[in-house]
Protein backbone atom coordinates (compact mmCIF):
# COMPACT_ATOMS: atom_id res chain seq x y z
CA UNK A 1 0.00 0.00 0.00
CA UNK A 2 0.92 3.62 -0.33
CA UNK A 3 1.79 5.48 2.94
CA UNK A 4 3.63 8.77 3.85
CA UNK A 5 6.12 7.60 6.28
CA UNK A 6 8.56 9.58 8.84
CA UNK A 7 11.96 9.54 7.97
CA UNK A 8 13.31 12.71 10.04
CA UNK A 9 11.88 15.24 12.01
CA UNK A 10 10.57 18.32 9.99
CA UNK A 11 11.53 16.72 7.08
CA UNK A 12 8.54 16.18 4.01
CA UNK A 13 7.00 12.46 4.47
CA UNK A 14 8.23 9.88 2.41
CA UNK A 15 5.55 8.61 0.20
CA UNK A 16 6.79 4.74 0.14
CA UNK A 17 5.07 1.69 -1.12
CA UNK A 18 4.56 -0.29 2.68
CA UNK A 19 3.53 -3.63 2.94
CA UNK A 20 -0.47 -3.85 4.22
CA UNK A 21 -1.27 -4.33 7.76
CA UNK A 22 -2.29 -7.25 9.40
CA UNK A 23 -5.69 -8.00 10.52
CA UNK A 24 -5.81 -8.08 14.35
CA UNK A 25 -7.78 -10.88 15.57
CA UNK A 26 -9.80 -8.08 17.83
CA UNK A 27 -10.20 -5.91 15.27
CA UNK A 28 -10.45 -4.93 11.46
CA UNK A 29 -8.70 -3.46 8.49
CA UNK A 30 -9.87 -0.45 7.43
CA UNK A 31 -9.61 0.87 3.39
CA UNK A 32 -8.79 4.16 4.30
CA UNK A 33 -11.31 6.74 3.06
CA UNK A 34 -10.48 10.33 4.56
CA UNK A 35 -7.94 11.11 7.43
CA UNK A 36 -7.20 14.76 8.93
CA UNK A 37 -4.31 16.51 9.41
CA UNK A 38 -4.46 17.45 12.76
CA UNK A 39 -2.19 19.85 15.14
CA UNK A 40 -1.24 16.62 16.95
CA UNK A 41 0.53 15.21 14.01
CA UNK A 42 2.35 18.23 13.68
CA UNK A 43 3.62 17.54 17.22
CA UNK A 44 5.36 14.56 16.33
CA UNK A 45 6.55 15.39 12.60
CA UNK A 46 8.51 17.91 14.42
CA UNK A 47 9.89 15.26 17.32
CA UNK A 48 7.69 16.23 19.91
CA UNK A 49 5.87 13.08 21.03
CA UNK A 50 8.02 10.14 22.34
CA UNK A 51 6.00 7.82 20.40
CA UNK A 52 6.54 8.91 16.70
CA UNK A 53 10.16 8.01 15.73
CA UNK A 54 11.03 7.30 12.08
CA UNK A 55 9.49 5.11 10.22
CA UNK A 56 6.46 5.86 11.99
CA UNK A 57 2.93 6.69 9.47
CA UNK A 58 1.14 9.15 11.51
CA UNK A 59 -3.33 9.58 11.12
CA UNK A 60 -5.16 9.49 14.16
CA UNK A 61 -8.57 11.25 12.43
CA UNK A 62 -9.85 8.45 9.72
CA UNK A 63 -12.96 6.85 8.38
CA UNK A 64 -13.47 3.74 6.18
CA UNK A 65 -14.76 0.28 5.47
CA UNK A 66 -13.64 -2.82 6.61
CA UNK A 67 -11.53 -4.62 3.97
CA UNK A 68 -10.90 -7.22 6.46
CA UNK A 69 -12.42 -8.81 10.12
CA UNK A 70 -10.23 -10.76 13.08
CA UNK A 71 -12.29 -13.74 14.26
CA UNK A 72 -13.15 -12.06 17.56
CA UNK A 73 -14.16 -8.69 15.86
CA UNK A 74 -17.76 -6.64 16.09
CA UNK A 75 -17.74 -5.54 12.58
CA UNK A 76 -17.69 -6.97 9.34
CA UNK A 77 -16.45 -6.39 5.97
CA UNK A 78 -18.19 -3.58 3.97
CA UNK A 79 -19.20 -1.77 7.34
CA UNK A 80 -17.97 2.00 6.60
CA UNK A 81 -17.28 3.01 10.53
CA UNK A 82 -15.77 6.02 11.99
CA UNK A 83 -13.04 5.61 14.67
CA UNK A 84 -12.44 7.83 18.08
CA UNK A 85 -8.36 8.25 18.21
CA UNK A 86 -8.45 6.99 21.69
CA UNK A 87 -8.85 2.73 21.20
CA UNK A 88 -9.94 1.82 24.94
CA UNK A 89 -9.51 -1.89 25.36
CA UNK A 90 -13.16 -2.63 26.93
CA UNK A 91 -11.89 -4.88 29.74
CA UNK A 92 -10.37 -2.51 32.01
CA UNK A 93 -11.87 -0.52 34.98
CA UNK A 94 -11.89 2.98 33.11
CA UNK A 95 -13.71 1.27 29.93
CA UNK A 96 -16.20 -0.50 31.99
CA UNK A 97 -16.71 2.65 33.90
CA UNK A 98 -17.98 4.80 30.34
CA UNK A 99 -14.43 6.73 30.22
CA UNK A 100 -12.26 4.47 27.95
CA UNK A 101 -10.71 7.77 26.40
CA UNK A 102 -8.14 7.18 30.21
CA UNK A 103 -7.95 3.52 29.18
CA UNK A 104 -4.58 2.54 30.53
CA UNK A 105 -3.87 -0.21 27.63
CA UNK A 106 -5.19 2.36 24.82
CA UNK A 107 -4.14 1.77 21.51
CA UNK A 108 -3.46 5.32 19.09
CA UNK A 109 -3.19 4.79 15.72
CA UNK A 110 -0.31 7.47 14.40
CA UNK A 111 1.05 7.56 17.87
CA UNK A 112 2.77 4.26 18.61
CA UNK A 113 1.21 2.15 16.06
CA UNK A 114 0.69 2.94 12.05
CA UNK A 115 -1.74 5.47 11.04
CA UNK A 116 -3.86 6.21 8.90
CA UNK A 117 -2.03 8.23 6.49
CA UNK A 118 -2.30 5.17 4.21
CA UNK A 119 -4.41 3.54 1.78
CA UNK A 120 -5.30 0.90 4.96
CA UNK A 121 -4.80 0.95 8.29
CA UNK A 122 -5.09 -1.90 11.07
CA UNK A 123 -7.86 -0.78 14.10
CA UNK A 124 -7.62 -3.27 17.08
CA UNK A 125 -10.24 -2.81 19.39
CA UNK A 126 -13.15 -2.52 17.11
CA UNK A 127 -16.00 -2.21 19.28
CA UNK A 128 -14.86 1.13 19.78
CA UNK A 129 -15.96 1.77 16.28
CA UNK A 130 -19.52 3.10 14.94
CA UNK A 131 -20.93 3.13 12.21
CA UNK A 132 -20.99 6.24 9.12
CA UNK A 133 -23.81 7.97 8.96
CA UNK A 134 -24.90 7.22 4.92
CA UNK A 135 -25.20 10.86 4.85
CA UNK A 136 -22.09 12.27 5.85
CA UNK A 137 -18.84 12.67 3.76
CA UNK A 138 -15.60 10.97 4.34
CA UNK A 139 -13.97 14.53 4.91
CA UNK A 140 -16.36 15.84 6.86
CA UNK A 141 -16.59 12.83 8.88
CA UNK A 142 -12.39 12.37 9.40
CA UNK A 143 -12.69 16.24 9.94
CA UNK A 144 -14.55 15.96 13.32
CA UNK A 145 -12.65 12.89 14.21
CA UNK A 146 -10.85 14.27 16.70
CA UNK A 147 -11.52 18.22 17.01
CA UNK A 148 -15.34 18.04 16.90
CA UNK A 149 -15.25 15.05 19.72
CA UNK A 150 -12.66 16.65 21.74
CA UNK A 151 -13.87 20.05 21.98
CA UNK A 152 -17.64 18.05 22.48
CA UNK A 153 -15.94 16.23 25.48
CA UNK A 154 -14.85 19.37 27.11
CA UNK A 155 -17.79 21.14 26.91
CA UNK A 156 -20.49 18.81 27.74
CA UNK A 157 -18.45 16.46 30.31
CA UNK A 158 -15.29 18.60 31.80
CA UNK A 159 -17.10 21.75 31.95
CA UNK A 160 -20.33 21.19 31.64
CA UNK A 161 -21.26 24.48 29.93
CA UNK A 162 -24.76 26.11 30.17
CA UNK A 163 -27.06 27.72 28.05
CA UNK A 164 -26.17 31.66 28.75
CA UNK A 165 -22.92 30.97 29.89
CA UNK A 166 -19.94 32.92 28.19
CA UNK A 167 -17.22 30.62 26.43
CA UNK A 168 -13.78 31.86 26.12
CA UNK A 169 -11.91 30.31 22.99
CA UNK A 170 -7.84 30.29 22.90
CA UNK A 171 -7.03 29.65 19.23
CA UNK A 172 -9.43 29.40 16.54
CA UNK A 173 -7.92 25.90 15.05
CA UNK A 174 -9.50 22.54 14.89
CA UNK A 175 -10.48 22.39 18.12
CA UNK A 176 -11.66 26.13 18.58
CA UNK A 177 -13.61 26.36 15.66
CA UNK A 178 -15.38 22.95 17.09
CA UNK A 179 -15.78 24.49 20.47
CA UNK A 180 -16.85 27.68 18.93
CA UNK A 181 -19.88 25.94 16.64
CA UNK A 182 -21.18 23.40 19.28
CA UNK A 183 -20.97 25.76 22.27
CA UNK A 184 -23.24 28.39 19.86
CA UNK A 185 -25.26 25.10 19.79
CA UNK A 186 -25.30 24.77 23.31
CA UNK A 187 -26.84 28.27 23.59
CA UNK A 188 -23.41 30.02 25.30
CA UNK A 189 -21.84 33.40 23.76
CA UNK A 190 -18.93 32.55 23.17
CA UNK A 191 -15.77 35.26 22.81
CA UNK A 192 -13.06 34.28 20.29
CA UNK A 193 -9.06 34.86 20.73
CA UNK A 194 -6.56 34.23 17.86
CA UNK A 195 -3.39 36.07 16.10
CA UNK A 196 -5.25 36.14 12.75
CA UNK A 197 -7.65 38.75 11.98
CA UNK A 198 -8.97 36.45 8.67
CA UNK A 199 -9.76 33.38 11.40
CA UNK A 200 -11.47 35.95 13.69
CA UNK A 201 -13.53 37.32 10.88
CA UNK A 202 -14.31 33.66 9.97
CA UNK A 203 -15.40 32.96 13.58
CA UNK A 204 -17.60 35.94 13.24
CA UNK A 205 -19.26 34.43 10.25
CA UNK A 206 -19.81 31.63 12.28
CA UNK A 207 -21.63 32.68 15.34
CA UNK A 208 -18.84 33.87 17.52
CA UNK A 209 -20.34 37.11 19.60
CA UNK A 210 -16.70 39.16 19.74
CA UNK A 211 -13.38 38.24 19.19
CA UNK A 212 -9.84 39.32 20.91
CA UNK A 213 -7.03 39.61 18.24
CA UNK A 214 -3.90 38.63 21.04
CA UNK A 215 -1.46 40.57 18.94
CA UNK A 216 -3.42 44.07 19.25
CA UNK A 217 -4.96 44.14 23.25
CA UNK A 218 -4.18 42.00 26.48
CA UNK A 219 -6.17 39.09 26.36
CA UNK A 220 -7.28 38.86 29.81
CA UNK A 221 -8.54 42.29 30.17
CA UNK A 222 -10.30 42.65 26.40
CA UNK A 223 -12.60 39.18 27.51
CA UNK A 224 -12.96 40.51 31.21
CA UNK A 225 -14.26 44.01 29.83
CA UNK A 226 -16.69 41.88 27.00
CA UNK A 227 -17.82 39.34 29.10
CA UNK A 228 -18.69 42.30 31.88
CA UNK A 229 -16.53 40.35 34.47
CA UNK A 230 -15.11 37.39 33.44
CA UNK A 231 -16.07 33.95 31.13
CA UNK A 232 -17.55 31.36 33.23
CA UNK A 233 -15.58 28.87 31.24
CA UNK A 234 -12.22 29.40 29.17
CA UNK A 235 -10.74 26.26 26.43
CA UNK A 236 -7.49 26.71 25.94
CA UNK A 237 -6.87 25.35 22.54
CA UNK A 238 -3.24 25.65 21.87
CA UNK A 239 -1.31 23.94 24.22
CA UNK A 240 1.45 26.79 25.29
CA UNK A 241 1.75 28.98 27.71
CA UNK A 242 0.93 32.12 26.37
CA UNK A 243 -2.95 30.84 26.09
CA UNK A 244 -2.91 28.68 29.43
CA UNK A 245 -2.33 31.83 31.56
CA UNK A 246 -4.98 33.78 28.97
CA UNK A 247 -7.48 31.76 29.72
CA UNK A 248 -6.47 31.06 33.15
CA UNK A 249 -6.64 34.83 34.41
CA UNK A 250 -9.69 35.94 32.07
CA UNK A 251 -12.24 33.70 33.72
CA UNK A 252 -14.85 34.97 36.55
CA UNK A 253 -14.76 33.66 39.86
CA UNK A 254 -15.46 30.59 40.26
CA UNK A 255 -14.48 30.11 36.57
CA UNK A 256 -13.93 26.80 34.96
CA UNK A 257 -10.54 26.36 32.50
CA UNK A 258 -10.92 23.56 30.32
CA UNK A 259 -7.02 22.20 28.95
CA UNK A 260 -7.90 21.19 25.39
CA UNK A 261 -3.99 21.41 23.97
CA UNK A 262 -1.68 19.03 23.63
CA UNK A 263 1.34 20.40 24.95
CA UNK A 264 4.41 19.90 23.07
CA UNK A 265 8.04 18.75 24.22
CA UNK A 266 8.28 17.83 28.04
CA UNK A 267 5.12 19.54 28.62
CA UNK A 268 6.42 21.84 31.21
CA UNK A 269 5.34 25.39 31.54
CA UNK A 270 5.07 28.08 34.31
CA UNK A 271 1.08 28.87 34.81
CA UNK A 272 -0.84 31.92 36.82
CA UNK A 273 -1.15 30.02 40.31
CA UNK A 274 -2.61 32.72 41.94
CA UNK A 275 -5.45 33.79 39.63
CA UNK A 276 -6.34 29.95 40.34
CA UNK A 277 -6.08 30.33 44.15
CA UNK A 278 -7.87 34.30 44.37
CA UNK A 279 -10.73 33.55 41.89
CA UNK A 280 -10.99 29.85 43.03
CA UNK A 281 -11.06 28.19 39.57
CA UNK A 282 -11.89 24.51 38.34
CA UNK A 283 -8.76 23.52 35.96
CA UNK A 284 -9.40 20.24 33.95
CA UNK A 285 -7.68 18.20 31.70
CA UNK A 286 -9.45 16.45 28.96
CA UNK A 287 -7.99 14.45 25.81
CA UNK A 288 -10.37 12.74 23.36
CA UNK A 289 -13.87 11.67 23.73
CA UNK A 290 -15.77 8.06 25.33
CA UNK A 291 -16.61 6.07 21.93
CA UNK A 292 -19.80 5.85 23.50
CA UNK A 293 -20.75 9.29 22.78
CA UNK A 294 -20.35 9.21 19.30
CA UNK A 295 -23.65 8.12 17.96
CA UNK A 296 -25.09 11.01 19.52
CA UNK A 297 -22.71 13.61 18.45
CA UNK A 298 -23.26 11.84 14.68
CA UNK A 299 -26.61 12.13 15.28
CA UNK A 300 -27.02 15.52 16.03
CA UNK A 301 -24.38 16.73 13.14
CA UNK A 302 -26.72 14.32 10.90
CA UNK A 303 -29.66 15.76 11.39
CA UNK A 304 -28.43 19.27 10.87
CA UNK A 305 -28.69 20.41 14.77
CA UNK A 306 -25.12 21.81 14.11
CA UNK A 307 -23.43 22.50 10.81
CA UNK A 308 -19.71 21.48 11.26
CA UNK A 309 -19.00 22.02 7.22
CA UNK A 310 -16.75 24.79 8.29
CA UNK A 311 -13.92 22.64 9.63
CA UNK A 312 -13.27 21.02 6.66
CA UNK A 313 -11.73 24.00 4.35
CA UNK A 314 -9.91 21.93 1.83
CA UNK A 315 -9.43 18.39 0.67
CA UNK A 316 -5.49 17.35 -0.10
CA UNK A 317 -3.77 14.39 -1.35
CA UNK A 318 -1.73 11.80 -0.05
CA UNK A 319 1.38 13.66 -1.10
CA UNK A 320 -0.01 17.21 -0.08
CA UNK A 321 0.11 16.26 3.70
CA UNK A 322 3.85 17.70 4.25
CA UNK A 323 2.98 20.95 3.03
CA UNK A 324 0.02 20.79 5.61
CA UNK A 325 1.94 19.65 8.51
CA UNK A 326 4.85 22.42 7.52
CA UNK A 327 1.96 25.28 6.81
CA UNK A 328 1.59 24.56 10.99
CA UNK A 329 4.83 26.28 11.86
CA UNK A 330 3.08 29.82 11.48
CA UNK A 331 -0.51 31.10 11.54
CA UNK A 332 -2.55 28.55 9.48
CA UNK A 333 -5.58 29.87 7.27
CA UNK A 334 -9.04 28.90 8.98
CA UNK A 335 -10.26 25.73 8.69
CA UNK A 336 -8.70 22.24 8.23
CA UNK A 337 -7.12 20.23 5.98
CA UNK A 338 -7.92 16.63 4.83
CA UNK A 339 -6.59 13.71 2.65
CA UNK A 340 -8.94 11.92 0.52
CA UNK A 341 -6.83 11.36 -2.30
CA UNK A 342 -4.38 8.13 -1.46
CA UNK A 343 -3.10 7.40 -4.71
CA UNK A 344 -1.07 11.00 -5.45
Amino acid sequence: MRAAVVRGFREDLSIETVPDPECPANGVVLEVAACGVCRSDHHGWVGGHPKVKEGSILGHEYCGTVVEAGPLAKHKVGDRLIAPFILGCGSCHACQTGVSNTCPDQVVPGFGQPGAYAQYVAVPFDHNLVDLPATMSPALAAGLGCRVTTAWHALTDRADVRAGEWVAVHGTGGIGLSALLLAKMLGCRVVVVDIVDEKLEHAVRHGADATVNALKEDVPTAIREITGGGAQVSIEALGIDVTTNASLECLAILGRHVHVGMPSGDGMMEINMRAIYTKQLSVYGTRGMPSWKYPRLLGMIDRGDVDISPMVAREVALSGASAELRAMDGPTAPGTAVITDFAN
